[in-house]
């Protein structure tokens, strides 16, 4: 089998056999987005949070979660490629499965990375033609996305004890600037942990409480009106926000109905 030379994410060189022909998807907006390059049998392996398409979620082998990788199970389904994610899954099982598996990396932190990761693994797998056809669909969804009329200071919560929130340097802090809002934590990076208090001096206007990773309920819409009185509190589908793979085409139309359901 031919051989490539790839450059990942964060900067590794990895030699991928091309195309590969079993695959284990670590990450589960990438392993949505193969099954829409068109793939199926070349993916062994996903991680129980893989949950889209439902045909995989239950009838591909699961080797554990994103942050608890089984790292035997993974050896043993023998994958001449892993796909992960610097951010979601850890830097130790990464390392341990780099030693004898070829394992690719994403880094995603805006749009424009979401863009590239789609090309790349499009080009890993040979599905580039479908891959250029998703990031056109994207691109041009963002140019007729129909902006929030009045940009509201935002701050999108992830966590409960501790209280976080997305900051600026995220691929969602990058989905509520693309819907015309502002993140009131542009300025910080990755997911600061805040106290409901501190984050009232923020002024936001609207707080979104994410379906995941944390299962926001109305029980913590009521909780953060009793510091935050007058700031408008919805929960949202994280995976709207969240996923950075081929979702994004369904989350530019709910984005869109969203910020016109915002007074």
């Amino acid at each position: 089998m031919k051989v490539r030379h790839f450059v990942d994410m964060t900067g590794r060189s990895v030699e991928i056999p091309s195309p590969p022909a079993r695959i284990v998807s670590l990450v589960p907006s990438q392993t949505e987005l193969l099954y829409e390059l068109g793939l199926d049998e070349e993916i062994v392996g996903i991680t129980k949070f893989c949950v889209h398409p439902d045909a995989w979620f239950r009838s591909k082998t699961r080797i554990g979660g994103t942050k608890q990788v089984h790292i035997d199970k993974v050896k043993e389904l023998k994958p001449n490629l892993v796909i992960a994610n610097k951010e979601e899954n850890t830097q130790e099982q990464i390392e341990e499965l780099s030693k004898t598996l070829h394992v690719w990396i994403s880094d995603i932190k805006n749009i424009q990375d979401a863009l590239a990761m789609i090309k790349a693994i499009g080009d890993i797998t040979a599905r580039e033609e479908k891959a250029n056809a998703i990031v056109t669909g994207i691109s041009e969804g963002f140019k007729m996305l129909q902006r929030a009329k009045k940009p509201k200071r935002v701050a999108y919560l992830i966590w409960r004890s501790p209280w976080m929130c997305a900051g600026g340097d995220t691929f969602i802090s990058s989905m509520i600037e693309a819907t015309g809002w502002e993140n009131v934590l542009k300025n910080t990076l990755r997911y600061p942990i805040i106290e409901l208090e501190e984050l009232s001096h923020l002024k936001p206007e609207l707080l979104l409480l994410s379906s995941e990773p944390y299962p926001f309920k109305q029980k913590h819409i009521d909780e953060i009106k009793e510091v935050l009185p007058s700031a408008q509190i919805m929960l949202v589908d994280g995976e709207m926000f969240s996923w950075y793979g081929s979702r994004v085409l369904k989350a530019i139309p709910y984005i869109t109905e969203l910020a016109e359901t915002i007074i």
